[in-house]
């Protein structure tokens, strides 16, 4: 116990007195997951929103596939990437492998998938009277869905977050398509996750340390996040309870 302690001394260290290594891994680690999930939310919000509102033959298996998403494996995902951007794969002609922009591409997949399906559970689950009566309103349908959005503002936000937490702490793929590299001191595809594995390969325990401390922080924030939107915000907003009143009254 005493070496574990005096461990988190010395990689509590590092963090206060801002390690450049340390700080670079941090920061390349948050750009990257910061960009993907970014795309991710582009991609993902609108295709929640379109999948909940829309009805076409094969809806049902994009949902199916979406859902499966949600759960695809990390390591699963980097090999597909791995096979598409290497040199005789489809993509190969970009030289994205091991390179910032493969391990953005994986957790893009990674991350698209999650927010599209909390999405989608938040706007199937709200009440189908509030975007008609939106709309007998003179909105319009683009308008009606971003109303029905700033209404389930708390689960978007939410898919944004885990969004973001299932990619930040992934490493699998990042690892495979990214290839853990250091160019000149900087780092060049090495994420937190990935930088753990090569330290405690290493046998570096305290900077491993410091590492997991970073991102164990950041997870924390982002639990801590997520549960004060949902208890401050988990009841409905007051417009959501005017549009409830006055579908009510009609309804009499």
């Amino acid at each position: 116990m005493g070496e574990i302690w005096r461990g988190i001394k010395e990689a509590m260290n590092l963090i206060v007195h801002l390690d450049p290594y340390v700080m670079k891994i941090t920061l390349f680690t948050l750009y990257v997951c910061a960009i993907a999930t970014l795309v991710g939310m582009a991609a993902g919000i609108p295709l929640g929103c379109w999948l909940a509102h829309s009805r076409f033959p094969g809806r049902k298996l994009i949902i199916a596939l979406v859902n499966t998403g949600m759960g695809l494996p990390p390591v699963v995902v980097g090999l597909f990437v791995y096979i598409f951007l290497r040199r005789q794969g489809p993509l190969g002609f970009l030289n994205w492998l091991y390179t910032p922009r493969a391990i953005i591409l994986a957790e893009i997949i990674l991350a698209m998938p999650l927010i599209a399906g909390i999405v989608l559970s938040a706007m199937q689950n709200t009440d189908p009277k509030l975007r008609l009566q939106s709309m007998s309103l003179g909105a319009s349908r683009f308008r009606s869905t971003l109303t029905l959005l700033a209404e389930n503002r708390v689960s978007v936000l939410t898919a944004v977050m885990a969004g973001f937490g299932a990619i930040v702490s992934e490493v699998g793929a990042a690892m495979m398509v990214g290839g853990n590299l250091l160019v000149r001191g900087q780092p060049y595809t090495r994420t937190l996750t990935t930088a753990i594995v090569l330290e405690v390969g290493k046998g570096e325990s305290v900077l491993a340390i410091a590492l997991g401390i970073i991102l164990l922080s950041i997870t924390l924030v982002l639990i801590l996040a997520m549960t004060w939107l949902q208890q401050s915000e988990g009841r409905a907003s007051p417009r959501a309870r005017i549009w409830g009143k006055r579908l009510r009254v009609e309804n009499e």
